[in-house]
């Protein structure tokens, strides 16, 4: 995730524009201009797709993808996001979510899911985890215990 201009927690993204011949290949242009140039390592494609909600204006649709990179790829971006295009205008920095709870029950996830996020983000993260690319592993720590749900979400590392 990541932090945007207004405070709130995001995902990467932008309109389509004209140029672009598809939501695919906005998405993947918006990814290199908030994410720096490691984000031209791997493509977002129709396959990645996880759903779509309406925004807050006229005409306006957030389409939803997931990807799954690996460890290598989310490394690179991390390095490079600094040297974005949009980083400190668009974007202000990325964001790991914590996926544990601390033993007060508080610490972590549930205290990350009390910040402001834009939009659906919120929801898309719980997508992600219950139905995105992570490693069954991961999304048995984000479930938890007596299968409370918790809302969050990881670009699952490949091993």
């Amino acid at each position: 995730m990541q932090m945007r201009f207004d405070g709130r927690l995001g995902f990467p993204g932008g309109f389509v524009d004209t140029q672009d011949n598809s939501l695919e290949e906005g998405l993947n242009r918006e990814l290199r201009e908030e994410l720096g140039e490691a984000a031209a390592a791997f493509r977002v494609e129709r396959t990645d797709y996880r759903s779509s909600h309406t925004g807050s204006g006229p005409r306006v649709v957030a389409h939803f993808y997931a990807k799954r990179l690996t460890l290598e790829q989310l490394l690179a971006v991390e390095a490079g996001a600094t040297r974005a295009k949009d980083h400190g205008l668009e974007v202000l920095g990325l964001v790991r979510v914590p996926l544990y709870t601390l033993r007060d029950g508080v610490g972590g996830l549930p205290t990350f899911l009390e910040n402001s996020f834009i939009g659906s983000a919120r929801e898309q993260l719980l997508e992600a985890v219950l139905h995105g690319p992570m490693e069954t592993k991961m999304r048995t720590l984000v479930l938890g215990r007596e299968g409370r749900v918790w809302e969050c979400f990881l670009i699952g590392p490949e091993r």
